[in-house]
């Protein structure tokens, strides 16, 4: 009788405290659904925002002195896609003319898609304005959206391709170059080649090269270059992450970096990537970069 009863007991006492652990869990459920939601509309108001202007004074090797202050706007990462549309690029595009900039560069990835669904949702890029001109180079992604139509299409909104040349912006001051994208041997198109970009460059000015992908860095230092600019990595996207990013591109995920005698900046894009439209801690930017004798 007695361990009849004890045992009743302990069934109870069991039972109570599942029901605990369930109620429990069930709050805890509940909280972690709750923060999520919220986490998750924070990262898409974050993805989608027009980007914040960030300014960043590099001093560089052999700047002629009347370059000096001279004012580069960086773009990269617009991904246009089913969520980056033509309104927000027309956004884009004010904010980048309200600097005033000396060059306007464009980094790479302008799309996710074909000409003929997302070519208009680019055409706010023909109003950017710069003393010395907007250039481009292609990143990863126009290689998968149809590079050949995207190479005929992109120079008709006045931004001159740069695929493994070089062109003088600023007289003899600044020699700009670019390159294509690493991943163009796969699609079996012309990889990057530095030597052939800066090719009977004038010796004289400071060398920038606009690289999509900063995974080149090194060897660009390599070749004398004095600035090379990128993006590509989006920063990382959710602060945290970006360690893992720059693993994936040696080392290098945002901001400002020294390589040899070279500058690098990598730029956390002013677009957002449609199979991940989320940031958290790393705010898209239009960055104005100004040189500066060093």
């Amino acid at each position: 009788m007695v361990r009849a009863l004890y045992l009743l007991v302990l069934f109870c006492l069991r039972r109570n405290r599942t029901e605990r652990f369930r109620i429990i869990g069930n709050r805890v459920n509940a909280v972690l659904l709750v923060l999520s939601a919220v986490l998750a509309t924070v990262g898409l108001i974050g993805g989608t925002r027009v980007p914040q202007v960030k300014e960043e004074t590099i001093a560089v090797n052999r700047l002629p002195e009347e370059a000096d202050g001279l004012t580069v706007a960086v773009l990269a990462d617009l991904h246009v896609d089913g969520i980056t549309r033509e309104e927000r690029i027309r956004k884009i595009v004010e904010r980048t003319n309200a600097l005033n900039p000396d060059i306007v560069v464009i980094a790479g990835d302008f799309v996710d898609g074909t000409v003929p669904v997302h070519g208009g949702d680019l055409r706010p890029l023909a109003d950017l304005k710069a003393r010395y001109g907007v250039f481009g180079v292609p990143g990863n992604h126009e290689y998968y959206s149809g590079y050949e139509e995207w190479m005929e299409f992109l120079p008709t909104l006045g931004i001159r391709m740069l695929l493994n040349e070089h062109a003088p912006a600023g007289g003899e001051a600044v020699v700009l170059a670019g390159v294509t994208d690493p991943v163009a041997g796969i699609m079996r198109k012309e990889e990057p080649d530095i030597s052939k970009a800066l090719k009977d460059a004038p010796e004289k000015g400071v060398r920038i090269l606009v690289s999509h992908q900063p995974r080149l860095a090194r060897e660009a230092a390599a070749h004398g270059v004095d600035l090379q600019v990128s993006g590509h990595t989006h920063g990382g996207m959710i602060a945290g992450v970006d360690r893992l990013v720059a693993r994936f591109n040696e080392g290098f995920v945002s901001g400002l970096y020294t390589v040899g005698n070279m500058k690098l900046y990598v730029s956390n894009g002013a677009g957002i990537w449609n199979g991940f439209p989320i940031r958290i801690g790393v705010p898209s930017e239009i960055v104005l970069i100004r040189l500066r004798n060093e």
